[in-house]
Order: structure tokens, then C-alpha cells, then sequence
């Protein structure tokens, strides 16, 4: 190889790790290439904000696990995901300045390591996760690679962003309301939610809300691979999907057969969508019939629901209050009104006003809703193809917060994020395909939806829509 900093920069997780299992290169060297990378190209792009890079080093230079990405380059985002004897921030001015130590890793985390992959610091993160954009007044905004005067989405904007700029492969990312989704439209890139339940967050976070962890990478091949990796149950879990039929990595070229998908080509709510996300997944319906499934216009009926966002609203303002909780736990003190961002602290102070009445109401209507969307699947569709935004990536700086209206970026949000958050409530997989791009040269993602425990047939499809219509040369100059 020449340099090695630019022979792999867009080689995807899966081939990286194929070059050290063929001993071409060693764990170090290719740390020490996407050190080389972030170094050189993160300055205006702002995805790494902690950076480990002796630490990684270290991890690099001595026994790595024989995992399937034994020594390949990764990047942990800076929300909730615990690494022993490293800080954790969360987005938050506070935690930035008293830069608390884990004691202990997540057991996600764990299994990171365990598989091989070498962790070189964390990226960007909003404050609490709240926003789909990555601005968080601790670190600054963090820009799209494709565009800087753009977001690259949120709230894994961080890990989106140092992917799509090849500084590495693949990162650790998180979805509450389209967290992996939404950013992986926003960069071009492969964002699989998993279904609820299908990879623990032990051993402290509640697995009964609306997140779940994974990734965002540049191929198919290696959410599939990392799928496989971490997926099962923790200790204490309540919520468990059911365990695949097979591993995750066989269904990466498998023949999905011939499916019926239902298309939501509009906004479900009858808001605006513009012209190039209605495009893309037209497009997508297109190739999909090519490729001999079933497409019809059809959607399930709740997602049409007015009420939704009240719902959905109500249980996200009590994960914001239980997110302060955590900090505070950080801290060894509550967190004063100064040192949390008005949104959240607006979003915290009315979830602590609501009753215990009200949040059950809450919680038996949001239960209500996913048994509602799920049965559109149960009476027979196997996939729901939607945009997975309803705007190109707003720009830089649309979601700040107003003097008199702190709220104004989660009114702005919700504009252009319609698609991603019903499945968080109904629990179900879904994945970003990046298949479109603009006129503007900006990737415009589309979203498939499959039925609860059925990233089987996500990976199937989205492997085979990658092999008709390839994005792996598709990269930002």
C-alpha cells in the first residue's frame, strides 16, 4: 500500500478487518491511518469532539479480540454509552467541565470491544439527544461533510458525520425518534434501527422507552456483521426480541423473495414534504418493482393520527427529565437551569408537572398506537417504504432556540422529521438506504419498515437494493 491514511478511507469496516486478518496490516497501523484522517479533516467538520488517541493506541498495539473487526478504527458517541475509565459528556456544558470517569462499560460497549473494534474517542452529540440536528452549546455544531453550511442530522450527527468523511468506517450510534435514521439520510449512509429489545441497553438504562443503539456505516455488509455481533439479551432484560432464524450476516445477498411493500410517498399528517424526498422514494419504489416485489400505495392508518405527536411528545418530555436525572447522578448534584439548554430544561420542567395519571394515559395511548401500526403488517405487508425526512438537510443553525421561544427547534423539527419517530413507539426495525442524491449534490435517504424482530428482511432488501443501485463511490469531496 502507499499511505495508508488514504488507501483506507473509504474501504467499509468489513474490508479493513480483512486486512488485518490477512496480516497485510496490524490493529495500529490502521488506528494510527484514522487518527491521520480526523486529524487532517475534522477541523471544520467538528464530528470528535473526546478524543483517546494514546489510549487507542494502546488498546491497538496489544491484544486485541479475535472478533470479526479485530482491529478496525471506531468512534463511541457521546450520549449515555458508558467505556471504563474514559468521560461521558452528554452534550452537556456541566459534564463537559467536570469530564466525569465510567467506572464501568455499558454492556453494549462491551461487546464493541469484544468484537474487535478499537474505540478512538467520541463524537457530537446534542444535549440529551433531543434535536435531529447536532449543535449542542458545549462543542459547537458539527457540520455535514457533503455540505458544511448544512447539518448532518441528529442526534448521531457526530458519528454520521466522521463516517461520511472517511475518517472511520463505522460508529456507534443511538435512535429515540430517528437518532440513527435521520443522520444517515443526512450523510449517505446505511442506519438500521434495531427493534426494541433486540440488543440490550443494561446495565442501567430501561429498555421500555423509545431507544435503542446500534450504528451507522457505509455498507450493508457491515451493519449486518456488527448486527450479529452485539445483538441479544442482558442481564435483567424485560423487553427481548426474538432471536433470527439464522445469523445476520447470511442474509447480506440473500434472495428476499417477492414482497409486498406499501408506499407513503406524502406527508402522512398532510404537512409539506419537498419535491426531492417525494422523488427519491418513488425512485425507490421503481427499482424495487424491477426487482419484482409488490409496491402500492398503502400505509398504516395511526400513522395519520393528529394525535400522535401529542403522544409521542409527552413520553419524549419524560425522557428529557430522566435524562437531567442521570446527569445529576453524574455530577453528585442537580443541574442548575443555567446549565442544561432551554429546550430541554422547558421539556423537563413540564414532564415534571404532568401526574402519574397522565403519564399512564400516555403510556396505554402510545401502547395502543404500536398494537394499531403493527396489525397493518399482520394483515399482510411484509416492508413500508417512506422518505425517511421530508426536507434535503436543513442548514446550520435553523433550530437554535428563540429568546422568547425555547421550543421554536423542536417546532422546527418536527417539520421535517414525520417518518422516523412512529416506529421508535411501535418498536419495529427500520433501516436509511442512501440510494438518491439532489440536484444540490445532498443525499436524500429513504426509509423501509419491517415488522417487529424482522431486520431479516431489512437487510435482505436493502443488501439487494446496494447490489442494483451501488453508493460505495458516492463520497463527499
Amino acid at each position: 500500500m502507499g499511505n495508508l491514511a488514504d488507501d483506507t478511507r473509504w474501504m467499509d469496516a468489513t474490508a479493513q478487518a480483512d486486512l488485518v486478518a490477512s496480516g497485510e496490516v496490524s490493529p495500529l497501523e490502521l488506528v494510527d491511518a484514522a487518527i491521520e484522517r480526523i486529524e487532517a479533516d475534522d477541523g471544520p467538520i467538528n464530528a470528535v469532539v473526546l478524543r483517546w488517541f494514546d489510549h487507542a493506541r494502546e488498546v491497538a498495539s496489544g491484544d486485541v479480540p479475535d472478533g470479526p473487526f479485530r482491529g478496525v478504527p471506531f468512534l463511541l458517541k457521546d450520549l449515555y454509552a458508558e467505556y471504563a475509565g474514559q468521560p461521558l459528556t452528554n452534550g452537556n456544558v456541566a459534564l463537559r467541565d467536570a469530564m466525569p470517569i465510567s467506572q464501568n462499560d455499558s454492556t453494549l460497549v462491551s461487546r464493541f470491544r469484544a468484537s474487535g473494534l478499537v474505540t478512538l474517542g467520541r463524537t457530537n452529540s446534542p444535549e440529551l439527544g433531543s434535536v435531529p440536528v447536532t449543535e449542542p452549546v458545549a462543542y459547537g455544531p458539527t457540520r455535514n461533510p457533503w455540505d458544511t453550511d448544512r447539518v448532518p442530522g441528529g442526534s448521531s450527527g457526530g458519528a454520521a458525520a466522521a463516517v461520511a468523511a472517511g475518517m472511520v468506517p463505522i460508529a456507534h450510534a443511538s435512535d429515540g425518534g430517528g437518532s440513527i435514521r435521520i443522520p444517515a439520510s443526512c450523510c449517505g449512509l446505511v442506519g438500521l434501527k434495531p427493534s426494541q429489545g433486540r440488543i440490550t441497553l443494561g446495565p442501567k438504562r430501561s429498555e421500555s422507552g423509545l431507544s435503542v443503539e446500534l450504528c451507522v456505516s457505509r455498507s450493508v455488509r457491515d451493519t449486518a456483521r456488527l448486527l450479529e455481533a452485539v445483538r441479544g439479551p442482558g442481564v435483567g432484560d424485560a423487553v427481548i426480541a426474538p432471536p433470527p432464524g439464522r445469523p445476520y450476516t447470511d442474509e447480506v445477498g440473500a434472495d428476499p423473495g417477492r414482497l409486498r411493500i406499501g408506499l407513503l410517498d406524502h406527508h402522512p399528517r398532510g404537512g409539506a414534504i419537498d419535491d426531492d424526498c417525494v422523488a427519491a422514494v418513488r425512485s425507490a419504489a421503481a427499482l424495487l418493482e424491477s426487482l419484482g416485489h409488490d409496491v402500492e400505495p398503502s400505509f398504516p392508518a395511526p400513522l395519520a393520527d393528529e394525535s400522535f405527536t401529542k403522544r409521542f411528545m409527552a413520553m419524549w418530555g419524560a425522557m428529557m427529565a430522566a435524562g437531567l436525572d442521570v446527569y445529576a447522578d453524574a455530577l453528585g448534584r442537580p443541574l442548575t437551569e443555567d446549565e442544561v439548554e432551554p429546550v430541554n430544561w422547558v421539556q423537563a420542567q413540564y414532564a415534571r408537572s404532568v401526574d402519574s395519571h397522565q403519564y399512564v394515559t400516555a403510556l396505554a395511548a402510545v401502547s395502543q398506537f404500536r398494537r394499531e401500526v403493527q396489525q397493518w403488517w399482520a394483515d399482510g405487508y411484509d416492508l413500508l417504504l417512506t422518505p425517511t425526512l421530508a426536507e434535503p438537510p436543513p442548514h446550520v443553525g435553523e433550530h437554535d432556540p428563540q429568546p422568547d421561544d425555547p421550543l421554536a427547534g423542536m417546532r422546527r423539527a418536527t417539520d421535517w422529521v414525520p417518518f422516523t419517530p412512529p416506529f421508535n413507539a411501535s418498536g419495529q426495525p427500520a433501516i436509511n438506504v442512501p440510494l438518491h442524491w439532489n440536484g444540490a449534490g445532498l443525499p436524500i435517504g429513504i426509509q423501509l419498515v419491517a415488522a417487529y424482530g424482522r431486520e431479516d428482511v431489512l437487510l435482505r432488501v436493502a443488501s439487494q437494493l446496494e447490489a442494483a443501485e451501488p453508493w460505495a463511490a458516492r463520497t463527499p469531496s
